[in-house]
């Protein structure tokens, strides 16, 4: 799943070129992608609209198309746009003709992407009120405001990180890393952190974050930039899904936890004289 690197990158990309542009004719292939509204619902009140400019929000991109109207849209799984694709690209659901002769194709294997119009800026503001937290990269996020947080939750640590509602926009790849880089055990009870450990898991997540957006989005699974480049930033992480990614440490192993449903891999120190993984409370 894109997480906010990766949306952050689609975004840098794509704002220089869409900017200012007027979208002649949206073409909704797949009508699940408009729902609830009718695909040609979804186009009417796009079309003849100028792109003022591209946000982000968390894992979303908002689409600014002036008197406060905004076209928000989540590539969920495998959702992406590609600008000036080729026209015979498979998976579909959406296809933006601009002035100029610009194209943009939103394409999306699973068809779990989503687009929603919201009027109003205060629409706009209760829409993600209610869905996302902290922006890791705003400045907002220190040990203080994550141990603020996770006050009394009794949930793991990893599934903690997933709640887009508590800091926004990481998911798997990007949690396994901060929780990795910090030393914390993803299963370790949210709410009972050490405050140091609050303050270094803070920092832990900008910094994945970060090597995440400074590498252009991460090379798991088929995310590609709206270029249609290969992202190249496996080789910047101390940890991924990828068990090749730690081959070099000797005493490493990996095992396995369900958490928010994603399955996550964890590398669990292993010191092989004794046998066996290193429990949460020796690991932390």
């Amino acid at each position: 799943m894109p997480e906010l690197p990766e949306v952050e990158t689609i975004r840098r990309q794509l704002a220089p070129a869409l900017s200012g542009k007027l979208i002649t004719r949206l073409e909704v292939l797949d009508p699940k992608w408009a729902s609830p509204l009718a695909a040609d619902e979804l186009a009417s009140l796009i079309e003849g609209r100028t792109i003022e400019r591209l946000d982000r929000r968390g894992k979303y991109l908002i689409f600014a198309l002036g008197d406060e109207f905004y076209l928000i849209c989540h590539l969920r799984m495998t959702g992406n746009f590609l600008l000036e694709g080729d026209s015979a690209a498979p998976y579909q659901r959406a296809v933006f003709e601009l002035e100029g002769g610009k194209t943009l194709r939103f394409t999306d294997p699973r068809r779990f992407g989503t687009a929603e119009v919201i009027v109003g800026d205060e629409s706009l503001e209760r829409y993600f009120a209610s869905r996302l937290g902290i922006e890791p990269l705003s400045g907002a996020l220190d040990g203080a405001a994550l141990r603020a947080l996770a006050s009394e939750k009794r949930t793991s640590v990893k599934a903690f990180l997933l709640d887009q509602r508590a800091v926004a926009g990481i998911g798997n790849i990007y949690a396994d890393e901060a929780l990795f880089r910090a030393k914390v055990h993803p299963m370790r009870e949210a709410g009972r952190l050490k405050p140091a450990q609050y303050a270094l898991l803070a920092t832990t997540i900008q910094d994945a974050l970060q090597a995440g957006l400074d590498a252009g989005g991460a090379t798991i699974d088929d995310f590609v930039t709206p270029t249609d480049s290969t992202a190249a930033s496996k080789t910047s992480f101390s940890f991924t899904g990828a068990r090749a990614s730690l081959a070099r440490a000797a005493a490493t192993r990996f095992e396995r936890w369900s958490s928010q449903g994603e399955g996550p891999t964890f590398a669990n120190a292993v010191k092989r004289a004794r046998g066996g993984p290193l429990s949460a409370e020796q690991l932390v």
